[in-house]
């Protein structure tokens, strides 16, 4: 698995996220996942499914003959539970549900302006000091947030995760990023469904043999952002996997690159912050 480096993090270049993915289901799309290949798995303690992810993953890790080491697990704790006590609690539980003793990585999930930025980041890093937390890092941080919080973290953070495809302009929290050695971790990577049946998209997939979604993550990958699509199908999981068997010229990075704007989020709830566009 090819992986992104990160104020030193390794990052594998692809994950599978798991937000609505509930029951059965979630467990049964982690344990495929981890028989297919991926070694990275995202959840929230806001998705309701930890508990899931964390059953999905012991047998998928006692199925596939690997050590736990081996796949990178992501969990956030989110923005009403960022004062340092709830913070605490809220870490603690994503622990047990996961039935882990630590994570690869923790992220505060959006940030808010009711509570010290510098409060929520002391329990975070402590989190890693702790050997709890491999890595920290942030979600839904805009530029003037990620400077703050680079300069108040007592530990390196290695993402931000945010809403990246091929219809969004993000530039400015991209190069903001990359200027702070943070990566750069893409929800929402083939934009809830609007991917499939796009005009650039699909023409570039026929040249390929590949689908508009697998053009939409490749053009992701090739740029070293890491997307983690949901799915809890066995055929789309497979098809997000393979992505890395071809490049994309620059021709088409450049027409797909013109596909984006500054108001094609699909994600924008009321608790996000100003966004930088």
């Amino acid at each position: 698995m090819n992986v992104v480096e990160a104020n030193g993090a390794k990052i594998p270049a692809i994950g599978l996220g798991t937000m609505t993915l509930k029951g059965a289901v979630c467990v049964d799309a982690v344990k495929a996942a981890l028989r297919l290949g991926y070694r990275h798995i995202d959840t929230a303690e806001r998705y309701g499914n930890e508990s899931e992810v964390g059953e999905g993953l012991h047998q998928g890790l006692a199925g596939a003959g690997l050590k736990r080491e081996d796949v990178f697990v992501t969990t956030k704790v989110y923005h009403d539970k960022l004062a340092a006590a709830d913070f605490q609690r809220s870490f603690d539980e994503s622990l047990a549900k996961l039935r882990l003793p630590w994570v690869d990585l923790l992220l505060i999930h959006w940030p808010n302006p009711k509570v010290p930025l510098e409060e929520t980041l002391g329990v975070l890093c402590k989190a890693k000091r702790d050997g709890r937390a491999k890595h920290v890092g942030v979600a839904n941080f805009t530029t003037a947030l990620l400077a703050e919080a680079v300069k108040l973290a007592s530990e390196p953070l290695v993402t931000n995760q945010i809403e990246v495809h091929p219809f969004l302009d993000q530039g400015k929290v991209l190069a903001a990023c990359r200027r702070h050695g943070l990566s750069v971790t893409a929800y929402c990577p083939i934009a809830r469904g609007k991917v499939p049946g796009n005009e650039v998209l699909e023409r570039i997939g026929k040249a390929h043999g590949k689908s508009s979604s697998q053009i939409a993550l490749r053009y992701l990958v090739q740029q070293g952002i890491i997307p983690i699509p949901r799915t809890a199908n066995p055929d789309h999981l497979a098809a997000n996997l393979a992505i890395f068997d071809f490049k994309l010229s620059d021709t088409e990075m450049a027409e797909i690159s013109a596909l984006k704007q500054a108001d094609g989020r699909v994600v924008n709830p009321p608790h996000a912050p100003k966004w930088d566009n």
